[in-house]
C-alpha cells in the first residue's frame, strides 16, 4: 500500500512536469513568433536612435509647369543629450552660432530625453550657419536634411497660393486646401547606441522619405504677370482701397489669373496682419456690382424677348420715376430717344429699370438665380462669400428697378465672371476651379485629372450672341471704348457702383468695374476688374478699369495665339480720342517725299542717304496717331 501511494505521487509529479513543460514551450511560442515583431521593436527602441529626414512638399505649377512654389533644401539641428561629453562648450558654441542666449540653448542640451530636435532656433537653416556647425565637430550634434518653402514669385498670386508655416503644414490658400497631397511622408535614419547613449559600431538603417505629389494649376503665369503688373500699376496711379482682377476661360471655368490689392510675400507671411493674409478679394469681397449687372438683365431680357434690341425705342429724360424714387441717368439730361442697344451703349439706368418692369421680378430674380447669384459657386478656394440677394417676396417695384442695373443688391467677383461667362459662351454656367491635375513627384505624371463642370444651362445659344454683339457695340461705340483694341473683336461692360457705409450710400467713393471679352464672336479669354475708391480720377468703370482690363486682354493676344480678325469693327472715335491708322510704306521713298505720304506718324531718322531702306513698323500695320516710328536711310 505505501508503494501504491509513492507510486501515485510520482505519477502527478510527472504530470505537473509535462504540463509545465508544455507551458513554457507554448509562452516561448507565443513570445518567439506571436510577440516577436513587438518584442524586438521594444528592444530596439531601448538601444536604437532615429534622426528624422523630412519628405520635400510637393511643387505647385501654373498650367505649363512654370513653378509657383518650391522647395529650398536646408538643414535642421538635432541633438542627442547622452553623447554630448561637454555640455558647457556645446551650448555656448551653438548659442553664438544660433544668435540666441545660452540660458536658452541650455534648455534643448541639457534637456533628459534620448534625441531633441532644437526648435525653432535651429530649424530650416541656411548653409553658411551649418557649415559653422558641422566645421565644429561637436559628439551628439547632428544637422538632418529640411526643406523650405519658396515662392520664387514672391507676391505673385499670394492668396490663391497662401503659405505654410515652419513644420511645412499648408496655412492657407491651396497649401492648406491640398495639404494632405501636397505634404510628404518622413524619413529617417536609424543608428544604434548602447545604453549611455554612446553610438555603438553597427550599420545604420535608412528609411527613406516620400515627396508629396506635385498640383498643376489651370493658372498661365504669363497671364498672371500681367495681372499683377496692371494691379501694381493702379495702386501706383490710384492709391485704391482696394484692387483686384480675374481672367477665366469662359467656356470651361478655369481660371487663368487672379490677384487682388493688398497682397503678400508667402515667403515672410509673419510680416503681415491677418487680414492680408486670409483675404482673398476675388471670392471673399461683396458688393454692389453696379452696371456690370446689367449683362444678367440684358440676358433674361433677351431670352424672355421682351426686348427688341435694334426695334424698340426708349426716350431717356434723364431720369425716371418708380413710387417715390427718382431714378436717374449718370448723363445729366439723360440721352433722349435711344434703341435698346444704345441703351446697353450707354449704361442708361432708366433704359435698364424698363427693362426689368418688361420683365417683372418672377423672371429677374429666376435668371439671378439661375446665373448663380446668391450662392457660392464652389471653387476649389477656401473663403468663398455667397453675396447678398432681395428675398422675392420683399422685391417691390423700387427693389426690382435698382436691382436691374445692380444696385440694392451684393454679389462677389467670382460670381460676377462665372455668370458673364454664361452670358457669352452660348449659355452654359461652369463651376469655376483652379486645380487642373495631381502629378506623381518624380515624373510629373498626371495622377488625377479636375476638368470642367456644367452646371446647368442658362439661355440659348442665339441669345447669347446677342449679348455678344451688344456688349462688343458697348466697346466700340459705347461706355467701354477705352477697352478698344484695334484689329480685334472685344466685348465689355462698365460698372461704377455706390458703396454703402452704415445704410448710407457714400458720396465720392465708389467701386469701378469693367469685364471684358475676345475675341467677341468666339470668346476665349474674359477678365474683369475692380477698383475701390480709386483717387485723383473721374470714378467712371470706363476711365479707370477698362483701360487696365485693356491691358490685360493686349497682352493675352501673344499669350493665347489670338489671331487678328476680318471683321473687327471700326471705333467711332470722339472729338478728343486719337485714331488708329494704317502705317504707309517708306521703303524706297525718297526723303522729300516722306512728308507727302505721312499721315500723322512722328518719324525718327537714323543713317545718311536720301532714301529710305528700313522702316521700325511694316506698312499696312495699324497703330495710334502720334506713334513714332524709325525709318533708316541709305543710298
Amino acid at each position: 500500500m505505501f508503494f501504491n501511494i509513492i507510486h501515485k505521487r510520482i505519477k502527478i509529479f510527472f504530470i505537473f512536469v509535462i504540463i509545465m513543460f508544455i507551458i513554457i514551450f507554448l509562452k516561448v511560442i507565443y513570445l518567439q513568433v506571436i510577440k516577436y515583431n513587438k518584442l524586438k521593436n521594444g528592444a530596439d527602441d531601448l538601444w536604437s536612435r532615429e534622426l528624422p529626414i523630412e519628405g520635400d512638399r510637393g511643387l505647385i505649377y501654373d498650367r505649363n509647369l512654370d513653378p509657383l512654389a518650391t522647395n529650398l533644401t536646408t538643414t535642421s539641428l538635432v541633438l542627442i543629450p547622452n553623447q554630448i561629453k561637454d555640455k558647457e562648450l556645446v551650448s555656448s558654441k551653438l548659442a553664438d552660432i544660433l544668435n540666441v542666449s545660452k540660458e536658452d540653448m541650455d534648455k534643448h542640451v541639457y534637456k533628459k530625453t534620448s534625441i531633441e530636435r532644437v526648435h525653432p532656433e535651429g530649424r530650416k537653416l541656411g548653409f553658411d550657419v551649418s557649415n559653422k556647425i558641422s566645421d565644429l565637430k561637436l559628439d551628439g550634434v547632428y544637422l538632418v536634411k529640411e526643406a523650405k518653402r519658396y515662392y520664387p514669385y514672391n507676391n505673385n498670386l499670394s492668396q490663391v497660393l497662401g503659405f505654410v508655416g515652419i513644420d511645412n503644414q499648408g496655412l492657407s490658400g491651396l497649401e492648406l486646401n491640398y495639404d494632405e497631397y501636397l505634404k510628404g511622408k518622413s524619413g529617417s535614419i536609424k543608428y544604434f547606441s548602447d545604453a549611455k547613449g554612446n553610438k555603438l559600431d553597427i550599420s545604420e538603417i535608412y528609411n527613406e522619405p516620400s515627396n508629396g505629389m506635385n498640383l498643376m494649376l489651370t493658372i498661365n503665369n504669363e497671364l498672371q504677370k500681367s495681372v499683377e503688373r496692371e494691379l501694381d500699376n493702379a495702386v501706383l496711379k490710384y492709391n485704391p482701397e482696394h484692387a483686384l482682377a480675374i481672367a477665366m476661360d469662359p467656356n470651361t471655368g478655369e481660371i487663368l489669373a487672379m490677384s487682388s490689392r493688398p497682397n503678400f510675400d508667402p515667403n515672410n507671411y509673419k510680416k503681415y496682419d491677418t487680414e492680408t493674409l486670409n483675404r482673398n478679394l476675388p471670392i471673399w469681397m461683396s458688393y454692389e456690382p453696379g452696371s456690370t449687372f446689367k449683362i444678367i438683365t440684358l440676358s433674361a431680357s433677351l431670352e424672355e424677348k421682351t426686348i427688341d434690341l435694334y426695334k424698340d425705342t426708349f426716350y431717356d429724360s434723364g431720369h425716371i420715376q418708380v413710387e417715390n424714387a427718382k431714378i436717374k441717368c449718370w448723363k445729366t439730361g439723360g440721352h433722349h430717344a435711344e434703341t435698346f442697344l444704345n441703351v446697353v451703349e450707354n449704361s442708361c439706368n432708366p433704359g435698364f429699370v424698363v427693362m426689368g418692369q418688361k420683365l417683372g421680378k418672377e423672371r429677374l430674380f429666376n435668371y439671378i438665380n439661375k446665373f448663380g447669384f446668391g450662392i457660392k459657386t464652389g471653387i476649389d478656394l477656401s473663403g468663398e462669400a455667397s453675396g447678398i440677394m432681395f428675398n422675392i417676396d420683399r422685391v417691390g417695384p423700387v427693389e426690382l428697378a435698382t436691382t436691374s442695373f445692380g444696385q440694392g443688391v451684393s454679389v462677389t467677383p467670382i460670381q460676377q465672371i462665372t455668370a458673364v461667362s454664361a452670358a457669352i459662351n452660348g449659355g452654359y454656367l461652369y463651376k469655376p476651379y483652379i486645380v487642373k491635375a495631381l502629378l506623381e513627384p518624380e515624373t510629373n505624371t498626371q495622377i488625377k485629372t479636375y476638368d470642367k463642370k456644367l452646371v446647368r444651362r442658362v439661355i440659348k445659344e442665339e441669345t447669347s450672341k446677342e449679348v455678344r454683339t451688344a456688349l462688343e457695340s458697348v466697346v466700340t461705340n459705347g461706355t467701354g471704348r477705352n477697352a478698344f483694341i484695334d484689329g480685334y473683336r472685344v466685348g465689355g461692360k462698365t460698372g461704377t457702383a455706390q458703396k454703402v457705409n452704415n445704410g448710407i450710400y457714400m458720396t465720392g467713393n465708389y467701386i469701378v468695374s469693367f469685364i471684358g471679352f475676345m475675341p467677341s464672336d468666339n470668346p476665349e479669354i474674359i477678365v474683369y476688374v475692380a477698383i475701390d475708391n480709386p483717387k485723383g480720377v473721374v470714378q467712371y468703370g470706363g476711365t479707370v478699369a477698362a483701360p487696365i482690363a485693356r491691358n490685360i486682354l493686349y497682352d493675352s493676344i501673344s499669350i493665347l495665339n489670338i489671331k487678328k480678325s476680318k471683321k473687327a469693327a471700326e471705333k467711332k472715335y470722339q472729338f478728343n480720342e486719337k485714331k488708329y491708322i494704317e502705317v504707309p510704306n517708306f521703303v524706297g521713298k525718297n526723303i522729300s517725299e516722306l512728308g507727302k505720304i505721312n499721315n500723322g506718324l512722328l518719324i525718327e531718322y537714323t543713317g545718311t542717304g536720301k532714301r529710305v531702306i528700313y522702316q521700325s513698323i511694316k506698312s499696312k500695320e495699324r497703330v495710334l496717331e502720334g506713334s513714332k516710328i524709325r525709318v533708316l536711310l541709305g543710298d
